[in-house]
């Protein structure tokens, strides 16, 4: 499996730039959702900001 830091960029960049879910821009990359749950509260509320309701 690989290292989730590894993504964390394009996971990013897909979900505020894109409108992806994390399980979406998971899904796209070929990696497991379970591999980048370490995200801080701060980083999901700051990534929901761009994000649509």
């Amino acid at each position: 499996m690989a290292d989730h830091e590894n993504y964390q960029v394009a996971i990013d960049i897909l979900r505020c730039h894109l409108g992806m879910s994390a399980d979406e821009a998971h899904k796209e990359l070929g990696i497991e959702p379970t591999a980048s749950k370490k995200r801080s509260d701060t980083q999901e509320a700051l990534i929901g900001l761009t994000g649509e309701s």
